[in-house]
C-alpha cells in the first residue's frame, strides 16, 4: 500500500511509520509521520480519514485516544516522545489502537445511578475490545 497520501509535514526517509488499528479490526494507514508530530496532529489525521461506514464516527479529537503498547498518548507530547522501542520491530510499521469516546451532550445531565440491574450485574459495561 503506497503511504503518498499519508505522509505528513517532513515526510522524509527518517518518518515513523504507523498503522492505526479501529475498534472493529480495520485500519487507517499505514502512513509514514515525523517523529516531531504532535497527538493531536495525528488525532486530526485519523479524524480525516475515518471510514463513513463505521457505526461509531468520532466527530472531533477530543473523542479520539490513541493507544501505543498499552500505554494511552498525551495531546501535548509529539510521535516521537510517545514511541517504545522496546516493542518495535525494526524497521517495521507501528500499530496503535484508537478507542473513540463520544463526550457527553450535556454536563448538567444527571448521571445513572449505579445501583445493580435485576440481574445483578452493573449495566454500565464498556462494550470495547482491545485487539
Amino acid at each position: 500500500m503506497s503511504t503518498g497520501e499519508g505522509e505528513t509535514a517532513g515526510g522524509g526517509g527518517d518518518g515513523i511509520e504507523v498503522r492505526f488499528r479501529l475498534f472493529d479490526g480495520s485500519d487507517i494507514g499505514p502512513s509514514r509521520h515525523d517523529p516531531a508530530t504532535a497527538v493531536t496532529a495525528l488525532k486530526e489525521f485519523i479524524l480525516a480519514r475515518w471510514p463513513q461506514d463505521k457505526e461509531i464516527i468520532p466527530k472531533t479529537v477530543n473523542e479520539i485516544t490513541i493507544i501505543n503498547s498499552g500505554r494511552i498518548l498525551e495531546n501535548n507530547r509529539t510521535l516521537g516522545d510517545s514511541r517504545v522501542p522496546a516493542a518495535e520491530a525494526p524497521g517495521g510499521v507501528i500499530t496503535m489502537h484508537v478507542v473513540v469516546r463520544p463526550q457527553r451532550a450535556d454536563k448538567s445531565e444527571k448521571r445513572p445511578s449505579k445501583a445493580p440491574s435485576p440481574t445483578g450485574q452493573n449495566s454500565n459495561r464498556c462494550g470495547c475490545t482491545i485487539l
